[in-house]
């Protein structure tokens, strides 16, 4: 069979125009002539590599199954045979996007807090993932008051109460979770650890905190779901943002209920997508692609951003009477993820949602809209029967498990 024959690097060299283009992925050697001009990120990056190893640039941006899932098996020519590999041959190109210095990263028992990984990212991830993580919109008041506000709450401390055998456990949407805290969904894990979601996972398991996978993950859900192990029935739920396609996010509704997730996160407070001006300015690499969003990253004369390029997939017409759609579709459970008024937040539990996501978006969205803290104040002031009614998250400016207390 073509798929099990062994192919020299002298062989698969000759394969070098983007009219015949092989690259080798994993010791596999790919035909893909023909799926390159179709390739997300543009063909410019894949012609790079045309009759090399692209590997190492493969797999810091793509999930393993990117190319079994959408080529035809006989584009599958063999495997290189590792006698005739040389230095020069496995060398990759040149790369304008800077790898990530994982060598240069500290010992994880050395890391101690929130603020410990948030200076090691700095100094070891590339300087575009850099800007796409700690970037917010226009002037970064809103990023920087989710935080600073949690430290105008002081405790009042009670003393003499026997603390010597409390839990920490929690019921996050019918799940039990070992602290009442879940992760909030980010984008394209995988540009800050080749692991990405998956790794995310596998952290979460032991104290089994729930994790919402973005919508623009790295991986597709399918791939992130199994890499923990079956039997834990680890809790996943999904980020939804809704497609000017309707149909692509009725498919995304099936598959991820086929796979046993029964809460989705939908996310309202981004019908458009924020000036954030330090990841507009960093070129982005235009091999970057969300599979189950379908986006690509690209340049355009307005800059690099990413979040702003690759959210043009999302319906900004989007309003409240559209929920009687996605309960046709989605027999799950509903949080409606992007919250930043009580108003809206009793309109949801009026509306008999599950649950509302108080959250600005990491200010990332709209400048100046109020931190997640005053937001939750306000609800306690102004609607307090909401909190019976349903589930009340938050995200935003969470540093400490002291945060969390003050929820």
């Amino acid at each position: 069979m073509a798929g099990e024959a062994l192919l020299s690097v002298e062989e698969i060299k000759r394969h070098n125009s983007p009219d015949d283009c092989w690259i080798v992925v994993d010791g596999k050697v790919w035909d893909i002539t023909n799926f390159a001009p179709e390739h997300p990120g543009g063909g410019e990056i894949i012609w790079k590599h045309a009759g090399y190893d692209a590997t190492t640039t493969y797999s810091t941006y793509h999930s393993p199954s990117l190319l079994p899932n959408n080529l035809d098996p006989s584009k599958l020519k063999g495997q290189v045979d590792t006698r005739t590999i040389t230095p020069d041959w496995a060398k990759p190109p040149p790369s304008t996007t800077a790898e990530l210095k994982l060598h240069e990263k500290p010992p994880l028992d050395t890391v101690i807090c929130a603020k410990d990984f948030e200076e090691i990212a700095q100094g070891t991830a590339s300087k575009k993932t850099w800007a796409f993580y700690s970037s917010a919109s226009t002037d970064c008041v809103t990023r920087d008051a989710n935080q600073s506000f949690f430290s105008r709450i002081w405790f009042r401390p009670r003393l003499l109460r026997a603390v010597g055998n409390i839990s920490t456990k929690a019921s996050i949407l019918g799940h039990d979770a070992g602290l009442p805290i879940f992760v909030s969904p980010a984008a394209m894990a995988k540009m800050m650890h080749p692991s990405g979601e998956k790794g995310i996972a596998r952290g979460c398991l032991d104290e089994r905190v729930p994790q919402c996978v973005s919508n623009n993950a790295s991986f597709p859900i399918g791939e992130i779901i199994p890499s923990v192990p079956k039997e834990k029935n680890h809790p996943f739920f999904l980020q939804l943002y809704v497609n000017k396609d309707r149909d692509q996010s009725t498919k995304l509704l099936q598959h991820v209920r086929s796979l046993g997730v029964d809460s989705v996160f939908v996310t309202v407070d981004g019908p458009v997508q924020g000036k954030r001006e330090a990841d507009e300015r960093v070129k982005a690499d235009e091999s970057l692609s969300t599979p189950m969003s379908g986006q690509k990253a690209k340049n355009d004369r307005r800059g690099g951003g990413i979040g702003r390029i690759m959210g043009n997939y999302i319906d900004p017409n989007f309003t409240w009477s559209d929920f009687a759609w996605l309960r046709e579709h989605w027999k799950g459970k509903i949080v409606v993820k992007g919250v930043q008024c009580w108003q809206d937040a009793k309109k949801c539990a009026d509306l008999g949602m599950d649950g509302v996501l108080l959250s600005n978006h990491g200010g990332r969205n709209l400048d100046s809209s109020p931190p997640v803290i005053m937001t939750l104040l306000e609800c306690q002031m102004n609607c307090p029967e909401i909190f019976g009614q349903l589930e009340v998250l938050i995200d935003g400016g969470i540093r400490r498990g002291a945060d969390v207390l003050k929820l």
